[in-house]
Parts: C-alpha cells; sequence; structure tokens
C-alpha cells in the first residue's frame, strides 16, 4: 500500500484551481484486472448508473494517496485548456523532455517535469485558459523544431501531447492523463516533480511559484505558424452509401481474441501485433455500446 499522506482541504482546493478543467474525471482501479493484471483507468458512478462528477474531497483523497485520478484537459463548453501535458515513455524520453523544458525556458516558459513510471511528464500553466489548438500548435512547433518526434497512431514512439485534441464535441472526453502527484496503483509509488523536495507541502509551494504563461504571450508564440485544424469536425454522409461499407473495427481484429473489461471488450491492437507489442492482448478497447467504435486502452495514461 502507499503512504498516506496529509492533504488539506486548502490544497486540494489550490490544486483544483491549477488542473481541474471540467468535472468528467477518471479513477485508476486500486486492484489489477483478474486476467491481464492491469490497474485500469475507469469513469465512476453513482448507484443509478449516472457518471459522478469530481468533488474536492477526490482531490484531497488523490494528494493524499488514497486514490488515484485521470483528468481531462480540454472543457468542452470553451475549447480551452488551463495546462498542456507532455507525456514521455520511451528509450532517451527524458532527454527529449529536458530538450523542450530547455527551449520553452527560452520563451520565456517554466515547464515543469514530473517523474512517471517509465520516463517522464512536462507541465506547462496557463495563467488563464487558453484555446487548446493554440497551445498544442506551439508545442508541436517547438518539438519540430528540436526534432523530437510526436507519436502518432499505432506502435511508434514519441511524446504524447494532452490535449491530443484542436477540440472536442460537447459529449467527448478527450484523453485523461494522471493527475500531477499521483500514486501509480501498478506499482504503489508516487511521482513527484524535479526542482523541489519530495513532499506534498514544497511540491505545493513549487507548484505556487511556477510562472505561468499568459494567453497574450501565448499568442506571440503562436502568431504566423499554421492553425490549420489537425481533427476537423466530421461531415454529414451524402448519398445512398450504405452504414455496413464505414469502418468497422470489428472487420478487422480477431474476434475470437476479445474478452470483455469492464464496459469494454479489449483484444490484441493488430499494428502493435505487427511490431511484436501487446503480448498481453489487451492493447484495444472496443466499446460494447458502440460496437464499431475502437476505444485506445492507452486514452487514459497511467505512466
Amino acid at each position: 500500500m502507499p503512504e498516506v499522506l496529509l492533504a488539506t482541504p486548502e490544497m486540494a482546493t489550490e490544486y483544483a484551481r491549477w488542473f481541474v478543467n471540467r468535472l468528467a474525471y477518471t479513477r485508476q482501479s486500486d486492484r489489477p484486472h483478474s486476467e491481464s493484471g492491469r490497474h485500469y483507468y475507469y469513469r465512476p458512478r453513482a448507484d443509478g448508473g449516472g457518471e459522478l462528477g469530481l468533488e474536492l474531497d477526490d482531490v484531497r483523497r488523490h494528494l493524499a494517496g488514497e486514490i488515484t485520478l485521470g483528468i481531462y484537459a480540454i472543457n468542452p463548453e470553451t475549447q480551452r485548456v488551463k495546462w498542456m501535458g507532455i507525456d514521455a515513455d520511451y528509450k532517451r524520453s527524458l532527454d527529449d523532455l529536458l530538450k523542450l523544458q530547455y527551449e520553452l525556458q527560452q520563451d520565456g516558459i517554466q515547464a515543469a517535469l514530473e517523474q512517471s513510471r517509465r520516463g517522464g511528464h512536462l507541465w506547462i500553466l496557463f495563467e488563464t485558459p487558453v484555446l487548446a489548438k493554440h497551445a498544442r500548435v506551439y508545442i508541436r512547433h517547438l518539438a519540430g523544431k528540436l526534432s523530437v518526434q510526436v507519436k502518432a497512431s499505432g506502435p511508434s514512439d514519441g511524446i504524447e501531447l494532452f490535449p491530443k485534441q484542436d477540440r472536442i464535441e460537447p459529449t467527448q472526453f478527450g484523453n485523461a492523463i494522471r493527475g500531477p502527484l499521483g500514486v501509480h496503483r501498478a506499482v504503489n509509488r508516487r511521482y513527484w516533480f524535479y526542482g523541489a523536495q519530495h513532499d506534498l507541502e514544497a511540491q505545493m509551494k513549487y507548484l505556487r511559484k511556477l510562472r505561468r504563461v499568459t494567453e497574450r504571450r501565448l499568442l506571440e508564440l503562436v502568431a504566423g505558424l499554421a492553425l490549420e485544424d489537425e481533427n476537423p469536425r466530421p461531415q454529414p454522409l451524402t448519398g445512398t452509401r450504405s452504414a455496413r461499407s464505414h469502418f468497422q473495427i470489428l472487420d478487422r481484429v480477431n474476434r475470437e481474441g476479445l474478452r470483455r473489461v469492464g464496459r469494454n471488450w479489449v483484444t490484441q491492437c493488430p499494428s502493435c501485433a505487427v511490431a511484436g507489442r501487446d503480448h498481453g492482448k489487451d492493447n484495444l478497447a472496443i466499446s460494447v455500446r458502440l460496437p464499431g467504435t475502437p476505444l485506445k486502452v492507452s486514452d487514459s495514461r497511467s505512466s
């Protein structure tokens, strides 16, 4: 069991002001799945079946180490973010994160580097919420300038940006990432920020003093950069094309390998299999409610 620390309501309030941008959230399972051994993330539900909204005491418990939260970046009502997270968990990933951190510093941006299970997370905090698109365009430009690979879909190495989308629809969530200072349940270990002592008071003080990026400064940095949409809105179907001709993930996986985990099916990711990965055959999650819809298990990052 991880050590439970003293986290106050005041700490939770401050943390929520920095990192909570919407009430939807995920929680990492305390116990491993009986088949895969993984500690999956799930969206908590009330007894009646409705999804629960994040409460301040949930944040306090996350900081204390009693539970582990996954947080979403984009508020769908505004398409804005309070923070930008950069996740890297491959060989020499810390080198890339340090290069990015240094280059950000040259632009006057102080980014906080957090330990993770297999690499690190780099966090940028904004003074006021900014458009997700602007934050993503800036970091992608910086990564390209430094020849740091941004992870594409499939089994490729590279940094992952949170949010992963320029915008989301009102009913969508985007991708969650483990909230800073959270305990990884698989190893019962808390991951701290570099640059401060390993206790909550010191870590909160470090984050409190971190220089926030103003929207004005971000707009200066993206001025002149291409702002094309990476994820344009889907266009309505025209003509008489049958719905059966649309992409169906079930047509591309071995159905005999499907097994139920929580509210979804999981199976081996085809592209991961080609690359010799996903030996646990559970990297691809498929919605039970919408069986043609693939849901990557990595949507909620646990690293």
